[in-house]
């Protein structure tokens, strides 16, 4: 037993000293994107155009998500109101549920899934290929042009795939709530709009910022850290979304709290 411990001792430390190592690797790679994001040149058309992918191409999936979990989450929390004779408050209920959480949480995932692996995959394919090291060559500046560009992009479009998914969300809780009890379109965005606060919008608003941010850094750095060829492309595309996906509920979780306290004020 005593030798299996102090077999143990080296392998155990050497996670440790490769656990602290990525940390220290991550924090240095978060402070170059605060460095470089504020220097010029910008590459405003790459941002654009990688807006536009993360966005416009996410539109699809992000529509069919929201628009089912409006349907499903006001049919599951149909019978519970029933049973205390409150299904009148369906549409408060809803509101308040994918205003405040699900609509940030279900598109960061879709977007974790589907952004940040193609991120990972992205740059670590030009990372494999060595096209990042000819980029350094020509004299162009490879981290601003992929990183810098991708981060702001999921930050910025983030937010705005949120408020989308918000409102079909809604639009399919509202086909549910008129098909059941006849609720007209006025009278259930009344009670959606009268459900939700300042607080409620802000706070969907940041955690979306934080996603985002997430979201982008976490693929760009996987990606930018990637090796041993194809394989290590597909850990970097693997890694960046299990990654993406803990964070943001860690997230979650803390930006809760923190509301929760501002609430109790």
């Amino acid at each position: 037993m005593a030798g299996e411990a102090i077999d143990r001792k080296p392998l155990l430390s050497k996670k440790l000293d490769k656990f602290f190592t990525g940390l220290a690797d991550a924090w240095s790679f978060v402070k170059r994107f605060f460095q470089e994001v504020f220097l010029p040149p910008y590459e405003f058309k790459e941002v654009i155009h990688q807006c536009y992918r993360i966005g416009v191409e996410s539109l699809p999936l992000i529509s069919l998500t929201g628009f089912i979990v409006g349907i499903v989450f006001t049919n599951q929390s149909r019978p519970s109101l029933s049973e205390f004779g409150a299904a009148s408050w369906l549409p408060s209920l809803i509101s308040i549920a994918v205003v405040r959480a699900m609509g940030p949480l279900v598109t960061a995932l879709i977007a974790a899934g589907k952004v940040g692996s193609s991120i990972g995959a992205e740059i670590g394919s030009m990372k494999v290929t060595e096209q990042i090291d000819a980029m350094e060559v020509s004299a162009t500046n490879p981290f601003k042009f992929l990183v810098v560009t991708r981060v702001l992009a999921t930050t910025f479009m983030i937010p705005l795939l949120v408020m989308y998914t918000d409102f079909v969300a809604l639009m399919g809780s509202f086909l549910s709530v008129n098909k059941n009890e006849l609720v007209s379109m006025s009278t259930f965005f009344v009670q959606v709009f009268e459900s939700i606060t300042f607080l409620d919008v802000t706070s969907s608003i940041f955690k979306s910022i934080l996603f985002g941010f997430t979201i982008g850094i976490v693929g760009c750095y996987k990606g930018y850290n990637s090796s041993k060829g194809t394989e290590g492309v597909g850990r970097a595309a693997n890694a960046a979304v299990v990654m993406a996906m803990f964070l943001i509920f860690i997230e979650e979780l803390l930006v809760l709290q923190i509301v929760n306290a501002i609430r109790g004020m």
